[in-house]
């Protein structure tokens, strides 16, 4: 992707503004950074800053930090499977420039390992490679010390240089910015104000309370105050093996406009092309609940294909790893938690490969632990010192509550008048239920499923709402729910 995409895809210029500054770099010439900044439609500085943090396409095979031969053995790979036979499908499949295959290619060409069979139009981007004798041997044996077969990996250096440098804690965090990612939820503002220091800080948050009020709610609004692009690579080169990182499943790539595609741009910035073994991503927000495993926090190892697979953690490197209803995952509590005790503290784990190497890599990951269970029975004092910010959210108040059933119902075209909410309100508080802020959305679901089966418009008809409180009162009532609610809402109406 070229640097002029992602500078529109961080939302610093738009289409409109890169237009105008290609037609003024057609009448002046120049680069199109130097026509932003002309046009006024970036700051010299702030594009700058921006390119700085971009990772650099590299030119030549030394550029890449990668033994020549490891490339070639990769390039000989796609050769070797028939995914690739031109310059210009090795360039796109090693995510490498056509200049620096070439290089690759030239280097084969001399160790007799592959042949050029004549090109098939475009001049050297077309040219056609088979491989010998000599390179298909070759190839095997690659293909035997590991299967991996993708874009050429970073080494893990440059991996540990670009996390650091995309951090949480670099992005600029304010109360504005927090309140409008909550908007929509009925979220007290003081909890946000509590919220806002820790993402801030990039520090672990513990959030805990009643189920059915909003944690995991507010925990994945947080998405939602995240500006920046980051640069996720494809893969890592550790001591000789390949661990892959981008993962399309928790990943999310952005494009030219950081949604729908547009025409590739004509020109570049102060530079062409951003390092193509990096995928330009929001930050990373990933959730993982009662699923997790102590398995999910080490590297695995694919033993059929030989490489390995970053853990949960590393892939949400530079975002947020969400573990929802800990305390209830396969593993204790206790396990889990040891597992955390260095990364938390000291920002660095310990990965180790099947050789039994370990090796080092940054741990630049905000972990929010949510729970419905006492923090106490889940966690000792030194582990709880281990998270700085503790955040308990409660039961909504009544006011609160009445306004989120009013909204939950005005989404789904259900008429309501305050009278019905606190005579509804009044039902679940006699029936011993504390008020959540579940509870309006699982009355309304109900009361449209009724409306629905009898094929009528959905409202607070006392049937529809005696069913309703009868599903979510269960058990509670004098053996009789519907005939409370039933009865309750009667006088209402």
């Amino acid at each position: 992707m070229q640097i002029g995409e992602l500078l529109v895809a961080a939302g610093l210029v738009n289409q409109e503004q890169i237009d105008r500054a290609v037609d003024r770099q057609h009448e002046v010439g120049g680069r199109l950074g130097p026509n932003l900044v002309a046009t006024g439609a970036i700051s010299a500085e702030e594009l700058a800053r921006f390119v700085d943090g971009v990772p650099a396409e590299p030119a030549t095979v030394a550029e890449t930090g990668l033994p020549e031969a490891f490339l070639i053995d990769l390039m000989l790979k796609f050769l070797f499977i028939g995914t690739a036979e031109t310059t210009a499908d090795l360039s796109a499949a090693l995510r490498l420039p056509p200049g620096l295959v070439t290089e690759l290619l030239e280097a084969a060409v001399r160790g007799q390992m592959v042949a050029a069979l004549g090109s098939v139009g475009g001049g050297q981007l077309g040219m056609r490679y088979e491989l010998t004798d000599t390179g298909k041997a070759r190839a095997r044996e690659a293909m035997a010390r590991s299967t991996y077969a993708g874009p050429a990996p970073v080494p893990l250096d440059v991996y540990a240089h670009w996390i650091e440098r995309q951090k949480v804690t670099n992005e600029t965090i304010d109360q504005s910015g927090m309140r409008a990612a909550f908007q929509g939820l009925e979220v007290a503002d003081a909890l946000v104000d509590k919220l806002g220091p820790a993402i801030t800080m990039g520090r672990a948050l513990l959030m805990y309370g009643p189920p059915g009020n909003g944690k995991t709610s507010v925990a994945q609004r947080l998405d939602r105050v995240f500006r920046h692009v980051i640069h996720i690579p494809h893969a890592v080169l550790v001591e000789g093996q390949v661990m892959t990182v981008f993962d399309p499943d928790v990943h999310q790539p952005v494009d030219k406009d950081g949604g729908a595609a547009r025409p590739r741009l004509v020109s570049s910035l102060y530079r062409d092309e951003a390092d193509g073994r990096f995928v330009p991503c929001r930050r990373p927000f990933i959730v993982t609940g009662g699923e997790l495993t102590m398995e999910m926090l080490d590297l695995k190892h694919e033993a059929g294909g030989n490489f390995y697979t970053a853990p949960l953690h590393m892939k949400a490197a530079g975002g947020v790893l969400l573990i929802d209803d800990f305390g209830r995952q396969m593993v204790s509590p206790t396990a889990l938690l040891n597992r955390w005790i260095v990364p938390l503290e000291n920002r660095v784990d310990y990965l180790k490969l099947a050789t039994g190497k370990s090796f080092r890599v940054p741990f630049q990951t905000v972990v929010i632990f949510s729970t419905n269970l006492a923090p106490a029975d889940l966690m000792d004092p030194a582990f709880l010192r281990r998270i700085p910010y503790k955040l308990e959210i409660g039961p909504p108040s009544a006011e609160a509550w009445r306004r989120i059933f009013k909204s939950v119902a005005d989404a789904n075209g259900v008429e309501s008048e305050d009278v019905q909410i606190r005579a509804i309100e009044r039902d679940l508080v006699s029936q011993g239920l504390d008020l959540a802020a579940y509870q309006p959305r699982f009355l309304i679901e109900q009361i449209v499923a009724s409306a629905r089966f009898r094929a009528v418009p959905p409202t607070l008809a006392p049937e529809f709402v005696a069913h309703a409180l009868a599903n979510l009162t269960v058990g509670r009532g004098n053996g009789d729910g519907v005939g409370l609610g039933a009865g309750t809402m009667a006088r209402v109406a």
